[in-house]
């Protein structure tokens, strides 16, 4: 994700130098480590795999950062984690803004993610220019941490829908009604959502999604599964109760672990449902 957000600063005329353990974007100056990377930096932005690397990274570049430099975390983890990331960087000086994002790997290369914000209202204006070349929106969401708990949210109405969707199409199977008719019914009825109207699970109906591309993934199902992780974690810590959140991250975790379909996309619930058989 990371990488091609880092293309398209670049390609807008920005000085781009990165540090990434695996991709080498092309186009863009790499450095030896987080450190030498953010040196001299007027704003650092981070794409994270969890909330404990995240933790780590900040002790490592905050402090050879300098005050008044924008520290924008993209990382989708604990809310927590991203209020204690940021108090850090307040007490050194430095404007924190956590800005997970929505819109997969194509957005990413696109440049039409969107950006839910959490950050000062100083923050916010000030990053305002790279998240217009990045994305296609991003909304302010209150203070640090509250960007988190929107990724958090979306993402548990995603995961929540997906397998409501994929379900459907199974039953529709069974119950002999063809899938184009399916999807030319709830597309334009009541039970319309993201998930079968632009990300629609089976393949040859709808747009172009990547149920057409052999479920490679544009969003992998065991991101899914770490996001509906983390809204149960937060549902936990503020006493919230979320049974269809608790059964979407029940069913990836079986889907991603128990069957084995990491590196498939998350819309790849579909073939799964259909081989099997309720019990």
């Amino acid at each position: 994700m990371g990488a091609p957000m880092a293309a398209n600063l670049a390609a807008a005329g920005h000085d781009v130098i990165g540090h990434d353990t695996m991709a080498k974007p092309e186009g863009i100056v790499m450095a030896a480590s987080p450190t030498e990377a953010v040196a001299g930096a007027d704003v650092v932005i981070t794409m994270l795999p969890n909330g404990a690397i995240l933790r780590a990274v900040a002790l490592q570049i905050l402090p050879v950062m300098e005050p008044g430099t924008l520290f924008l975390d993209c990382s989708s983890v604990e809310v927590e984690t991203a209020r204690a990331v940021a108090k850090q960087a307040a007490d050194a000086g430095i404007l924190a803004l956590d800005a997970p994002v929505s819109g997969g790997v194509g957005g990413a290369a696109g440049g039409t993610l969107t950006f839910m914000v959490g950050a000062s209202d100083e923050a916010f204006a000030l990053a305002a220019p790279l998240f217009d070349i990045m994305g296609q929106k991003a909304v302010h969401c209150g203070p640090n941490g509250n960007g988190q708990a929107a990724k958090i949210c979306n993402n548990m109405i995603l995961g929540a829908t997906m397998i409501a969707t994929c379900e459907a199409f199974a039953l529709a199977d069974k119950l002999g009604l063809e899938r184009q008719a399916m999807f030319d019914v709830v597309s334009t009825s009541s039970g319309y959502s993201w998930s079968m109207n632009t990300y629609c699970p089976a393949p040859g109906v709808g747009p172009q999604s990547p149920a057409d591309n052999d479920y490679k993934p544009g969003f992998a199902a065991e991101l899914m599964l770490k996001d509906l992780r983390l809204s149960q974690q937060a549902a936990e810590a503020a006493d919230a109760d979320t049974p269809m959140g608790r059964t979407a991250r029940d069913t990836y975790a079986q889907f991603v672990e128990g069957e084995g379909r990491a590196g498939m996309d998350f819309s790849a619930i579909l073939p799964w449902l259909t081989q099997r058989n309720r019990r």
